[in-house]
C-alpha cells in the first residue's frame, strides 16, 4: 500500500472518487458490451441491446428472437441473455471472439 504522502496514493484516490461520481451521474465508465437481451413484448418477443431503450426487432416466437439475437451476438463477439415471460433470466449464451 502506498504512503499517504506519495503521489501514487493521491492519484489512485482521485481516480476512484471520479469513477464513483461519474457512475452515479449516469455516465458509462466501462466499454459497451453489445450483449443482446431476448425479452417478452406485448406482441411476442423482442431483442434489445444492452443499455438501449429501443427494441432491435420484435418476433412472434422466442425461438425466432433467440436465433436473430444469436447472429447479432456472434458478429459482436458478445452474449445473448434470454429472459422468461416474467422478466427473470433463464439462460445465457456466450459468443466471445
Amino acid at each position: 500500500m502506498s504512503s499517504i504522502t506519495s503521489g501514487k496514493f493521491w492519484s489512485n484516490l482521485i481516480k476512484k472518487v471520479l469513477k464513483i461520481l461519474l457512475k452515479r451521474a449516469g455516465f458509462r465508465i466501462s466499454p459497451p458490451t453489445y450483449n443482446q437481451h431476448v425479452v417478452p413484448h406485448e406482441e411476442g418477443w423482442a431483442i434489445r441491446g444492452a443499455g438501449n431503450q429501443k427494441y432491435t426487432a420484435i418476433f412472434d416466437t422466442q425461438a425466432e428472437a433467440i436465433e436473430r439475437a444469436r447472429r447479432i451476438a456472434i458478429g459482436h463477439g458478445s452474449d445473448v441473455i434470454i429472459h422468461r415471460k416474467d422478466g427473470t433470466i433463464r439462460d445465457r449464451m456466450s459468443y466471445d471472439r
